[in-house]
C-alpha cells in the first residue's frame, strides 16, 4: 500500500476550540456586565459617588453578576497567559514556575475582589 503525502502527526494538549469557546464566552459575559453597569450609572438622577456605587453593587443580582465575572475574568486571564506561557517560554521548569505564579496571582485577585463584593 502507498501513502501519499506526510501523515500528520497531532502533539500537544489538544485545547484549541474549547479554549477559544471560553474566550469568547468569557468576553461575551464581561462585555454584558459592562453594559449593565454603564446604564446604571449613566440612567440615574443621583450624583455618582459612594451612595450610588454602594447602592448598585448591593442588590443581589448585581452581585451574583459581578461574581460570575470575577470567575469569567480570572478564567479568561488564564486561558490567555497560560497560552503565553506555552508558545514563548520553552524551559519545561521556567513555563511550570510561570503557570503556579500565574494561578496564584489569579486566585489572589479573585479572593481579593470576592471579599471587596461581600464587604459592602
Amino acid at each position: 500500500m502507498t501513502t501519499y503525502g506526510s501523515k500528520r502527526i497531532v502533539t500537544g494538549a489538544h485545547y484549541g476550540l474549547r479554549d477559544w469557546m471560553a474566550q469568547r464566552a468569557t468576553a461575551l459575559l464581561m462585555a454584558l456586565f459592562t453594559i449593565v453597569l454603564l446604564a446604571q450609572v449613566l440612567f440615574t438622577s443621583q450624583p455618582i459617588g459612594y451612595d450610588l456605587w454602594a447602592g448598585i453593587f448591593s442588590k443581589q443580582w448585581m452581585k451574583f453578576l459581578t461574581f460570575a465575572l470575577i470567575v469569567s475574568l480570572g478564567y479568561h486571564a488564564w486561558v490567555g497567559v497560560r497560552d503565553i506561557w506555552m508558545d514563548y517560554v520553552k524551559p519545561v521548569g521556567l513555563r511550570l514556575a510561570l503557570h503556579v505564579f500565574t494561578l496564584v496571582w489569579l486566585t489572589g485577585c479573585a479572593g481579593w475582589a470576592i471579599q471587596v463584593l461581600w464587604r459592602l
